[in-house]
């Protein structure tokens, strides 16, 4: 299908052949047939592309300190890896379109396909032939509203939520600061509520515009003294009960000016991007009350409101942004908003260039909306040749491989170090989205990628698979790629339930390929060593991980979706500590510290465990600790030794008499290449780098972890 797609490193525009994204449960497939060119939102992220990397720096400081603090615990090859790979990756393009349902998810029970429906969400209702939307993000379109109409739905909601904002009554006079598509909107919006409307903007053809939908008065341009004196007439002396800014500009100008045209204790809404350089005593002077307006309503950056689809109750938030969207579209269904007169571009979205040259001003043409149409009825494969590769023979001894998740972690470390084994050959990528699969399969010179990783699973050409997706879909991928006879590398964890784990081990006994499960730590030069010198003797290991915070709302926090941090993250430390005493555990104890923003698995925790050959070992994971701290320190005591690693770039051990130093100054040094040239070998001898059984109970133990915590008391692992 095509898509409009954007290289936030360079900040170049194409239309792509990409494959359509996949159906999860929680919403539904929509074929487009229009979708709004959004010349606020989309000149912004645009303009931020173009930059070079000291102007995108500055522009966005709170990502620098981001990269900063990973680049302090990650090293700085690690994270340019990342940042450089997250910043040249395909971004689509696209916040508002409307289409028909092909298909709906298994969770959504009430949009059945062939729906008429409008969609919003960045990252969702994309400029693309085919788009996945969560249920909470589309809405039915009223039987006498086009498309055309309800493609304007996600800019309508804005403007609604910015009113609603305002806290307006029948009868109050507003201004509006900045008349294009949503100044437009919001205009329309405040006269079918009964308030008088004062319109300002610098182009004196869009103040016309709005008069003649319905504002009351305008002025364009003139220094803030005009604006005044107008404002001023218009109220009768008295101010603007409310100042709507919807002007996009990085200037301060328009909240400097609201205060100057209000009457004393109004409100100002700051509905557009602009400049908060606050004049303090102009808003204290009349206590004005400045608000903010969080784009299309309350659920807005909320994943449980917004991929999961968990509705707020109707008494508490009555307006959410999904109603929001569906009251906008009312309103044009009853003729109180105008979107024709607005729509002044349509273009194929082959031909989306166009409209981008119109925001950008490479056309020297006014524009307020742009349209993209599309042919609904069209059908897109789930896969696409890479044109620029030619197929080739394969050679003796070389793996070929497929590639099922290519997210951040994938393309800054897994597929980096399996590019340095010698003999792998990339034949395939699938990803959820479809976007990201072109790029990187250009990249690493596969032949073909797809939105439908069964494709690979029936490639016959393909050896193993390697596994990067979120953690819920894993022990399904793993299980159904055993059964087709694929090798498999798994990024951890193996399994977040006994279900799924039950499912990988039936797979793998009747499949007998092997399985690597991503605990790269054992792989480092440093744990080797360690192990090495420890041999022979009964360990005390003590593992403090400063694991740093996550929000509850992330998805690693989310017991369905990323299995809990006990799950996802702690498995590792355990498969270190089994490595490093070459035994298996068998009961574990935890304690817990929990407070009323703990998460249902708790992230500060202590968990001891007992070893098979009556080693102990302690694991210390804190989420309350400074981040910039260090990150990982193994201790390791026995046989009159003593050893160290201390995060990964330095081991010291110590004992009889002598010490050994070893280390490792780049933080890539955690074993990620090792471990993937000891899975390529594993899957050319049919011998796993790590036995089947010890993976299964790194991840009983991580079961027995949570279990204790809900029971209390010492948990027996039982394979």
């Amino acid at each position: 299908m095509k898509a409009v797609l954007q290289n936030f490193k360079t900040g170049d525009m194409a239309v792509e052949d990409v494959p359509p994204p996949t159906l999860k449960p929680d919403g539904v497939l929509v074929s487009n047939v229009a979708s709004l060119v959004s010349a606020g939102t989309e000149k912004a992220i645009i303009e931020l592309a173009k930059m070079n990397p000291l102007q995108k720096a500055r522009a966005r400081p709170d990502l620098v300190k981001k990269v900063l603090a990973k680049a302090g615990q990650e090293g700085l090859l690690a994270t340019g890896r990342i940042v450089m790979n997250l910043v040249s990756a395909p971004l689509p393009l696209g916040y508002s379109c409307a289409g028909i349902v092909r298909q709906a998810g298994s969770r959504v029970a009430d949009i059945a396909p062939g729906t008429r429906v409008a969609c919003a969400g960045l990252g969702y209702a994309n400029h693309a032939e085919t788009v996945y939307i969560p249920r909470n993000l589309l809405v039915p379109i009223p039987d006498n509203v086009s498309f055309e109409d309800a493609a304007f739905v996600t800019v309508g909601a804005i403007a609604l939520h910015g009113v609603r904002q305002a806290e307006l009554t029948l009868g109050e006079t507003v201004v509006i600061i900045g008349m294009g598509l949503v100044g437009q909107i919001t205009a329309q919006i405040c006269a079918a509520s009964g308030c008088r409307v004062f319109c300002i903007d610098l182009d004196s053809s869009k103040v016309e515009l709005a008069k003649s939908l319905g504002a009351d008065d305008g002025m364009a341009g003139g220094d803030n003294a005009s604006l005044k004196g107008a404002v001023m007439a218009f109220t009768n002396g008295k101010g603007a009960d409310a100042i709507l800014i919807t002007a996009g500009t990085k200037s301060s100008a328009p909240i400097s000016l609201a205060p100057e045209l209000a009457r004393d204790r109004a409100r100002v809404v700051a509905v557009g991007d602009v400049g908060h350089d606050v004049p303090r005593r102009a808003y204290y002077e009349k206590e004005i009350d400045l608000r903010q307006s969080r784009s299309y309503g309350p659920g807005r950056y909320d994943p449980n409101y917004e991929e999961k689809g968990q509705d707020y109750p109707l008494g508490y938030v009555r307006w959410t942004e999904n109603r929001n969207m569906e009251a906008f579209l009312d309103l044009v269904a009853r003729g109180r908003v105008q979107l024709k007169p607005l729509l002044t571009h349509r273009f194929e979205v082959s031909e989306a260039q166009k409209a981008y040259d119109l925001l950008l001003g490479e056309t020297k043409e006014p524009y307020i909306g742009i349209l993209l149409d599309y042919d609904p009825d069209k059908k897109h494969p789930s896969n696409v040749q890479i044109a620029s590769v030619k197929t080739r023979t394969k050679k003796d001894g070389e793996v070929s491989l497929g590639i099922i998740g290519a997210g951040q972690f994938a393309q800054g470390v897994l597929l980096p170090a399996l590019k340095s084994v010698k003999g792998v050959n990339f034949r395939s990528f699938a990803t959820g989205s479809g976007l990201t699969s072109v790029n990187v399969a250009r990249k690493y010179g596969a032949v073909n990628c797809t939105s439908d990783y069964n494709e690979i699973l029936a490639d016959p050409a393909v050896d193993a698979v390697l596994i990067a997706t979120r953690h819920d879909s894993h022990a399904g991928m793993v299980a159904s790629a055993l059964r087709a006879g694929k090798h498999c590398f798994v990024e951890k964890p193996l399994a977040i339930d006994q279900a799924g784990l039950d499912e990988v081990i039936k797979a793998q006994k009747e499949s007998g390929c092997t399985v690597l499960t991503g605990f790269n730590r054992r792989f480092s030069p440093l744990a080797l060593r360690l192990r090495n010198e420890m041999s022979g003797n009964r360990s005390v290991m003590q593992y403090r991980i400063n694991a740093g915070f996550i929000p509850g709302s992330h998805w690693h926090q989310d017991t369905e979706t990323g299995g809990g941090r006990i799950i996802g993250e702690v498995c590792h430390f355990i498969d270190t500590m089994q490595f490093i005493c070459s035994a298996d555990p068998v009961s574990v104890s935890v304690k817990a510290l929990t407070d009323g923003n703990s998460p249902s698995d708790p992230d500060n925790i202590v968990v001891s465990i007992a070893f098979s050959d009556g080693s102990v070992g302690s694991i210390s994971y804190i989420a309350s600790g400074d981040p910039s701290f260090p990150k990982e320190r193994l201790e390791v005591y026995g046989g009159g030794k003593t050893g160290v690693i201390d995060n990964w770039r330095k081991l010291l051990i110590q004992g009889h008499g002598k010490k050994i130093k070893q280390r490792c100054w780049l933080q890539a040094k955690k074993g990620h290449t090792q471990e993937m040239a000891a899975f390529i070998e594993g899957v050319r001898n049919g011998e796993p780098a790590i036995s089947f059984e010890s993976q299964v109970l790194t991840t009983l133990t991580t079961f027995a972890i949570q279990k204790s915590l809900r029971e209390g008391g010492e948990i027996q692992v039982v394979l």
